[in-house]
């Protein structure tokens, strides 16, 4: 595997890698970096490598700092997963049931939704009402990949700073292409 620290990100090199392993067309490769023309080849850390993953279209970003509403935005983040997924798979009635209590050391929430029109349902701990429970969320995403889908939803890893907050990044990924992104970007996917 890479070592991270020597490798170079660039919106640029992200957008070539994500064609070479089959992630991304050379149409939609050509979009984002016009729309990023006035950075595509600054240099940017590993997160910002991982975050760009979502301007490509091949992933979702589950936000660490505050939302609009647990009771809305839930819907927008499965809304967006499935869209990325290729739309294969129909998330409806997303709803957030409200547990006992309040957010004072978090309080056991339940999302339900319709996958394909079978109900389903995540436990969630929100700390409040305007942040995900980033687990949740998480696990939300992974169910909006069709079941004959080559690719899976991973969260992707990448070198962290102490003390700063980081989006959790869902990539939609064959094998393969995790190990290509492991190699060449030196993202890694914990189990």
């Amino acid at each position: 595997m890479s070592n991270t620290s020597s490798n170079t990100y660039t919106y640029t090199r992200v957008g070539a890698i994500l064609h070479e392993i089959g992630m991304v067309t050379e149409e939609k490769l050509r979009s984002v970096l016009e729309e990023a023309a006035g950075y595509a080849d600054e240099e940017i850390g590993q997160y910002e490598a991982a975050s760009a993953l979502e301007e490509f279209g091949v992933a979702v970003s589950v936000h660490a700092d505050d939302i609009d509403s647990i009771h809305y935005d839930y819907a927008d983040l499965m809304e967006a997963a499935a869209e990325a997924a290729g739309g294969r798979v129909a998330i409806t009635d997303v709803r957030l049931v409200e547990g006992e209590g309040d957010f004072e050391g978090g309080r056991m929430d339940t999302l339900t939704f319709e996958r394909n029109g079978t109900p389903m349902s995540i436990d969630a701990d929100h700390l409040a009402d305007d942040y995900y429970d980033q687990g949740a969320a998480c696990e939300a995403i992974a169910v909006t990949a069709h079941e004959d889908d080559p690719r899976s939803w991973r969260e992707v890893d990448f070198a962290r700073e102490p003390h700063r907050g980081y989006d959790s990044i869902m990539v939609l990924v064959t094998p393969e292409q995790a190990r290509a992104l492991e190699e060449r970007l030196g993202f890694t996917f914990p189990e």
